[in-house]
Protein backbone atom coordinates (compact mmCIF):
# COMPACT_ATOMS: atom_id res chain seq x y z
CA UNK A 1 0.00 0.00 0.00
CA UNK A 2 2.95 2.33 0.64
CA UNK A 3 4.10 1.57 -2.90
CA UNK A 4 0.70 2.60 -4.28
CA UNK A 5 0.86 5.83 -2.26
CA UNK A 6 4.37 6.56 -3.59
CA UNK A 7 3.18 6.25 -7.17
CA UNK A 8 0.26 8.57 -6.46
CA UNK A 9 2.52 11.08 -4.72
CA UNK A 10 4.90 11.17 -7.67
CA UNK A 11 1.99 11.63 -10.06
CA UNK A 12 0.46 14.60 -8.26
CA UNK A 13 3.46 16.43 -6.86
CA UNK A 14 6.73 15.83 -8.71
CA UNK A 15 7.52 18.47 -11.40
CA UNK A 16 7.50 16.17 -14.47
CA UNK A 17 6.06 12.75 -13.51
CA UNK A 18 7.33 9.81 -15.55
CA UNK A 19 4.28 7.70 -14.64
CA UNK A 20 0.63 8.64 -14.25
CA UNK A 21 -0.88 6.58 -11.46
CA UNK A 22 -3.14 8.53 -9.08
CA UNK A 23 -5.08 5.51 -7.85
CA UNK A 24 -3.17 4.82 -4.64
CA UNK A 25 -4.71 7.89 -3.02
CA UNK A 26 -8.16 6.35 -3.55
CA UNK A 27 -7.56 2.65 -3.11
CA UNK A 28 -5.45 2.59 0.05
CA UNK A 29 -7.78 2.24 3.06
CA UNK A 30 -7.96 5.20 5.40
CA UNK A 31 -6.87 3.05 8.34
CA UNK A 32 -3.70 2.06 6.54
CA UNK A 33 -3.00 5.64 5.52
CA UNK A 34 -3.43 6.79 9.12
CA UNK A 35 -1.09 4.07 10.35
CA UNK A 36 1.61 5.22 7.94
CA UNK A 37 0.93 8.85 8.84
CA UNK A 38 1.48 8.07 12.51
CA UNK A 39 4.98 6.87 11.69
CA UNK A 40 5.65 10.08 9.77
CA UNK A 41 4.30 12.30 12.53
CA UNK A 42 6.46 10.56 15.10
CA UNK A 43 9.49 11.67 13.09
CA UNK A 44 8.53 15.35 13.07
CA UNK A 45 10.73 17.60 15.19
CA UNK A 46 8.16 20.16 16.29
CA UNK A 47 5.12 18.77 18.15
CA UNK A 48 3.17 21.96 17.47
CA UNK A 49 3.18 21.11 13.78
CA UNK A 50 0.87 18.20 14.47
CA UNK A 51 -2.18 20.48 14.63
CA UNK A 52 -1.27 22.66 11.65
CA UNK A 53 -3.61 22.41 8.62
CA UNK A 54 -2.46 19.66 6.29
CA UNK A 55 0.30 18.56 8.71
CA UNK A 56 -0.63 14.89 8.60
CA UNK A 57 -0.78 14.79 4.81
CA UNK A 58 2.48 16.71 4.45
CA UNK A 59 4.23 14.44 6.93
CA UNK A 60 3.07 11.36 5.07
CA UNK A 61 4.24 12.75 1.73
CA UNK A 62 7.63 13.63 3.22
CA UNK A 63 8.01 10.15 4.68
CA UNK A 64 7.14 8.46 1.39
CA UNK A 65 9.45 10.69 -0.64
CA UNK A 66 12.33 10.15 1.81
CA UNK A 67 12.03 6.37 1.52
CA UNK A 68 15.04 4.75 -0.19
CA UNK A 69 12.52 2.77 -2.25
CA UNK A 70 10.77 5.83 -3.70
CA UNK A 71 12.82 6.18 -6.87
CA UNK A 72 12.83 2.49 -7.71
CA UNK A 73 9.08 2.16 -7.18
CA UNK A 74 8.60 4.76 -9.89
CA UNK A 75 11.32 3.80 -12.38
CA UNK A 76 10.62 0.08 -12.29
CA UNK A 77 6.92 0.73 -12.98
CA UNK A 78 7.75 2.88 -16.00
CA UNK A 79 10.33 0.42 -17.34
CA UNK A 80 7.98 -2.55 -16.94
CA UNK A 81 4.96 -0.91 -18.52
CA UNK A 82 7.02 0.45 -21.42
CA UNK A 83 8.22 -3.11 -22.04
CA UNK A 84 4.65 -4.40 -21.71
CA UNK A 85 3.32 -2.03 -24.39
CA UNK A 86 6.13 -3.03 -26.75
CA UNK A 87 5.20 -6.67 -26.15
CA UNK A 88 1.56 -5.86 -26.86
CA UNK A 89 2.58 -4.32 -30.20
CA UNK A 90 4.23 -7.68 -31.02
CA UNK A 91 1.01 -9.55 -30.30
CA UNK A 92 1.13 -10.51 -26.62
CA UNK A 93 -2.39 -10.70 -25.20
CA UNK A 94 -1.89 -11.82 -21.57
CA UNK A 95 -0.41 -9.81 -18.70
CA UNK A 96 0.50 -11.48 -15.40
CA UNK A 97 1.37 -9.36 -12.36
CA UNK A 98 3.09 -11.48 -9.73
CA UNK A 99 2.72 -9.88 -6.32
CA UNK A 100 0.22 -7.43 -7.80
CA UNK A 101 -0.64 -5.75 -4.50
CA UNK A 102 -2.47 -2.48 -5.11
CA UNK A 103 -1.26 -2.09 -8.69
CA UNK A 104 -3.75 -0.06 -10.72
CA UNK A 105 -2.95 -0.95 -14.33
CA UNK A 106 -6.39 -2.52 -14.69
CA UNK A 107 -7.95 0.87 -13.89
CA UNK A 108 -5.76 2.96 -16.21
CA UNK A 109 -5.15 0.59 -19.11
CA UNK A 110 -4.12 2.55 -22.23
CA UNK A 111 -6.15 2.15 -25.40
CA UNK A 112 -3.57 -0.07 -27.12
CA UNK A 113 -3.80 -2.60 -24.27
CA UNK A 114 -7.56 -2.72 -23.80
CA UNK A 115 -7.73 -6.26 -25.21
CA UNK A 116 -5.26 -7.69 -22.66
CA UNK A 117 -6.32 -10.45 -20.30
CA UNK A 118 -4.87 -9.33 -16.96
CA UNK A 119 -4.02 -11.81 -14.21
CA UNK A 120 -3.25 -10.26 -10.82
CA UNK A 121 -1.57 -12.86 -8.61
CA UNK A 122 -1.20 -12.28 -4.88
CA UNK A 123 -1.86 -13.71 -1.44
CA UNK A 124 -5.57 -14.36 -0.74
CA UNK A 125 -5.64 -11.80 2.08
CA UNK A 126 -4.24 -9.08 -0.17
CA UNK A 127 -6.63 -9.95 -2.97
CA UNK A 128 -9.62 -9.88 -0.65
CA UNK A 129 -8.71 -6.44 0.67
CA UNK A 130 -8.11 -5.03 -2.79
CA UNK A 131 -11.40 -6.34 -4.16
CA UNK A 132 -13.20 -4.89 -1.15
CA UNK A 133 -11.60 -1.50 -1.75
CA UNK A 134 -12.56 -1.53 -5.42
CA UNK A 135 -16.16 -2.23 -4.45
CA UNK A 136 -16.15 0.45 -1.75
CA UNK A 137 -14.85 2.97 -4.28
CA UNK A 138 -17.55 1.97 -6.77
CA UNK A 139 -14.98 0.74 -9.28
CA UNK A 140 -15.34 -2.13 -11.72
CA UNK A 141 -12.44 -3.64 -13.67
CA UNK A 142 -14.52 -5.84 -15.96
CA UNK A 143 -14.25 -9.49 -17.03
CA UNK A 144 -10.78 -9.19 -18.58
CA UNK A 145 -9.20 -8.82 -15.11
CA UNK A 146 -8.67 -12.03 -13.16
CA UNK A 147 -7.79 -11.90 -9.46
CA UNK A 148 -5.69 -14.98 -8.78
CA UNK A 149 -5.68 -15.52 -5.02
CA UNK A 150 -2.77 -17.86 -4.38
CA UNK A 151 -0.14 -18.43 -1.71
CA UNK A 152 2.78 -19.39 -3.94
CA UNK A 153 4.66 -20.73 -0.93
CA UNK A 154 2.31 -23.73 -1.01
CA UNK A 155 0.59 -23.53 -4.42
CA UNK A 156 1.91 -23.98 -7.95
CA UNK A 157 1.90 -20.87 -10.13
CA UNK A 158 0.92 -22.77 -13.26
CA UNK A 159 -2.09 -24.42 -11.66
CA UNK A 160 -3.29 -21.16 -10.12
CA UNK A 161 -3.05 -19.34 -13.44
CA UNK A 162 -4.65 -22.06 -15.56
CA UNK A 163 -7.58 -22.31 -13.14
CA UNK A 164 -8.10 -18.56 -13.62
CA UNK A 165 -8.24 -18.90 -17.41
CA UNK A 166 -4.59 -18.38 -18.35
CA UNK A 167 -3.65 -19.95 -21.68
CA UNK A 168 -0.30 -21.70 -21.68
CA UNK A 169 -0.26 -21.86 -25.48
CA UNK A 170 -0.41 -18.07 -25.83
CA UNK A 171 2.56 -15.77 -25.08
CA UNK A 172 2.29 -13.62 -21.97
CA UNK A 173 4.08 -10.75 -20.29
CA UNK A 174 5.01 -11.17 -16.62
CA UNK A 175 5.99 -8.45 -14.17
CA UNK A 176 7.62 -9.43 -10.87
CA UNK A 177 8.68 -6.26 -9.11
CA UNK A 178 9.95 -5.59 -5.60
CA UNK A 179 10.02 -9.26 -4.63
CA UNK A 180 13.31 -11.07 -5.36
CA UNK A 181 15.31 -9.25 -2.68
CA UNK A 182 12.99 -10.56 0.05
CA UNK A 183 13.35 -14.22 -0.96
CA UNK A 184 16.27 -16.64 -0.53
CA UNK A 185 18.21 -17.58 -3.64
CA UNK A 186 16.64 -21.02 -4.07
CA UNK A 187 13.14 -19.55 -3.89
CA UNK A 188 13.98 -16.98 -6.57
CA UNK A 189 15.39 -19.59 -8.93
CA UNK A 190 12.35 -21.80 -8.33
CA UNK A 191 10.01 -18.89 -9.11
CA UNK A 192 11.88 -18.04 -12.31
CA UNK A 193 11.73 -21.67 -13.38
CA UNK A 194 7.99 -21.77 -12.62
CA UNK A 195 7.41 -18.72 -14.81
CA UNK A 196 9.39 -20.26 -17.69
CA UNK A 197 7.56 -23.58 -17.33
CA UNK A 198 4.04 -22.16 -17.41
CA UNK A 199 4.58 -19.67 -20.25
CA UNK A 200 4.90 -20.33 -23.96
CA UNK A 201 7.97 -19.50 -26.03
CA UNK A 202 8.35 -15.77 -26.61
CA UNK A 203 6.72 -14.76 -23.32
CA UNK A 204 8.55 -12.01 -21.46
CA UNK A 205 9.35 -11.19 -17.86
CA UNK A 206 10.50 -8.00 -16.15
CA UNK A 207 11.87 -8.24 -12.60
CA UNK A 208 14.20 -6.28 -10.39
CA UNK A 209 16.96 -7.43 -8.08
CA UNK A 210 19.86 -6.38 -5.86
CA UNK A 211 23.46 -6.83 -6.98
CA UNK A 212 24.71 -9.69 -4.81
CA UNK A 213 27.96 -7.80 -4.25
CA UNK A 214 26.07 -5.40 -1.98
CA UNK A 215 25.51 -8.16 0.56
CA UNK A 216 29.22 -8.51 1.19
CA UNK A 217 29.37 -5.23 3.07
CA UNK A 218 32.79 -4.36 1.63
CA UNK A 219 31.99 -3.06 -1.86
CA UNK A 220 32.75 0.65 -1.70
CA UNK A 221 30.18 1.43 -4.38
CA UNK A 222 27.33 -0.05 -2.37
CA UNK A 223 28.32 -0.43 1.30
CA UNK A 224 27.14 2.80 3.06
CA UNK A 225 23.97 3.26 1.03
CA UNK A 226 22.98 -0.40 1.06
CA UNK A 227 23.63 -0.74 4.80
CA UNK A 228 21.20 2.11 5.45
CA UNK A 229 18.47 0.58 3.31
CA UNK A 230 19.01 -2.89 4.75
CA UNK A 231 18.73 -1.50 8.28
CA UNK A 232 15.42 0.15 7.39
CA UNK A 233 13.77 -2.90 5.83
CA UNK A 234 15.07 -5.16 8.59
CA UNK A 235 13.47 -2.89 11.20
CA UNK A 236 10.19 -3.32 9.29
CA UNK A 237 10.52 -7.09 9.58
CA UNK A 238 11.35 -7.72 5.92
CA UNK A 239 15.15 -7.88 5.51
CA UNK A 240 16.79 -8.27 2.12
CA UNK A 241 17.87 -11.89 1.75
CA UNK A 242 19.52 -12.36 -1.64
CA UNK A 243 20.37 -10.96 -5.04
CA UNK A 244 22.01 -11.89 -8.31
CA UNK A 245 25.43 -11.22 -9.79
CA UNK A 246 24.97 -9.13 -12.97
CA UNK A 247 27.93 -10.90 -14.57
CA UNK A 248 26.36 -14.34 -14.19
CA UNK A 249 22.66 -13.45 -14.44
CA UNK A 250 22.35 -14.49 -18.10
CA UNK A 251 23.79 -17.93 -17.33
CA UNK A 252 21.51 -18.42 -14.33
CA UNK A 253 18.44 -17.40 -16.30
CA UNK A 254 19.30 -19.72 -19.18
CA UNK A 255 19.54 -22.61 -16.72
CA UNK A 256 15.87 -22.10 -15.76
CA UNK A 257 14.60 -21.56 -19.30
CA UNK A 258 14.93 -17.79 -19.76
CA UNK A 259 17.09 -15.65 -22.03
CA UNK A 260 18.29 -12.30 -20.68
CA UNK A 261 17.32 -9.45 -23.01
CA UNK A 262 18.25 -6.42 -20.93
CA UNK A 263 19.79 -5.66 -17.55
CA UNK A 264 20.02 -2.04 -16.44
CA UNK A 265 21.34 -0.56 -13.21
CA UNK A 266 19.14 1.83 -11.27
CA UNK A 267 21.41 4.89 -11.77
CA UNK A 268 21.38 4.41 -15.55
CA UNK A 269 17.64 3.75 -15.61
CA UNK A 270 16.90 6.81 -13.50
CA UNK A 271 19.07 9.03 -15.68
CA UNK A 272 17.33 7.79 -18.83
CA UNK A 273 13.85 8.44 -17.41
CA UNK A 274 14.56 11.58 -15.39
CA UNK A 275 17.44 13.37 -17.16
CA UNK A 276 18.86 16.21 -15.17
CA UNK A 277 17.10 14.88 -12.06
CA UNK A 278 14.13 17.17 -12.68
CA UNK A 279 12.06 15.15 -10.22
CA UNK A 280 14.88 14.80 -7.72
CA UNK A 281 14.88 11.01 -8.00
CA UNK A 282 17.80 9.43 -6.13
CA UNK A 283 18.74 5.92 -7.32
CA UNK A 284 20.13 3.07 -5.25
CA UNK A 285 23.27 1.89 -7.01
CA UNK A 286 22.83 -1.77 -6.03
CA UNK A 287 19.43 -2.15 -7.73
CA UNK A 288 18.95 -3.57 -11.22
CA UNK A 289 15.93 -4.15 -13.45
CA UNK A 290 16.04 -7.00 -15.96
CA UNK A 291 13.97 -8.19 -18.89
CA UNK A 292 14.04 -11.80 -20.06
CA UNK A 293 12.32 -13.99 -22.64
CA UNK A 294 11.08 -17.57 -22.34
CA UNK A 295 13.14 -20.04 -24.38
CA UNK A 296 11.83 -22.98 -26.38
Amino acid sequence: MAVALMRALHTRSDPQPIICDPWGDRLVPEAARRAIESVALAKMDAPENLSAPGAREAALDALLRASPAYTNVITRARFSEDALLKAVSRGIRQYVLLGAGFDSFALRTPAEAQHLEIFEVDHPATQSLKKSRLAECGLSVGPRVHFVAADLAVEQLEQALVEAGFRRDTPAFFSWLGVTMYLPRDANLAALRAIANCASTGSELVFNYIDQAAFGGTDREFAPEFAQVQKLVTAMGEPFLSGFHPATLATELRAVGLELQQDIGEPELTQSLDPGSINGLIPIAALHTARARVLE
